[in-house]
């Protein structure tokens, strides 16, 4: 939903969701692409599955479609979509770029600790998961501008900012 649209991703625990609600708070569009678009689906045809477990990880994909409507919808000057998905490479190209969250393994590991059980992240199992995930960084767009998210979330935010901006974003 804007002339200019930018994907925030990164694995899980690296801080999306306190981006994305900090961007709305500073007043900018943020989509929280984990909850408005997200699905759990077949990461090739985009069928809907219905899985459980750590298979909940590997079809949590978004809806290419509203991605693209949003994206066509140039009322807003920036959006922001932030979440992760596995099928993000069928939409990647959509976006005028792409910033990838990262954090150290103590960071994460920490952060991981700190979830509840009802939350991803806050069973062994799914820990485990992500852990490996991080080392591999097999779910995270391989070209994105990086971001260290250990910093401060206001820092983080501010240093997305300042690269829309240089990426020819004049919003705000």
């Amino acid at each position: 939903m804007g002339s200019r649209n930018f994907l925030i991703e990164g694995g899980s625990g690296t801080g999306k969701t306190s981006v994305c609600e900090e961007l709305a708070r500073r007043g900018y569009h943020a989509i929280h692409g984990d909850r408005e678009l997200a699905y759990q689906g077949d990461p090739n045809t985009g069928e809907p599955v219905n899985v459980t477990g750590l298979a909940v990880h590997d079809h949590h994909i978004w809806r290419i479609d509203e991605v693209r409507t949003l994206i066509e919808d140039q009322r807003e000057e920036v959006t922001f979509f932030c979440g992760g998905s596995r099928n993000f490479g069928k939409f990647v190209d959509l976006f005028d770029g792409v910033f990838v969250l990262q954090v150290d393994l103590e960071t994460l590991a920490r952060r991981l600790h700190e979830r509840p059980e009802d939350e991803w992240g806050g069973r062994q199992a799914e820990r485990d998961l992500i852990l490996q995930l991080h080392r591999t960084k097999e779910d995270v767009p391989p070209h994105g501008i990086i971001i260290d998210a250990t910093a401060p979330l206001t820092h983080v935010v501010d240093e997305i900012l300042a690269k829309s901006r240089a990426a020819g974003n004049t919003a705000q």
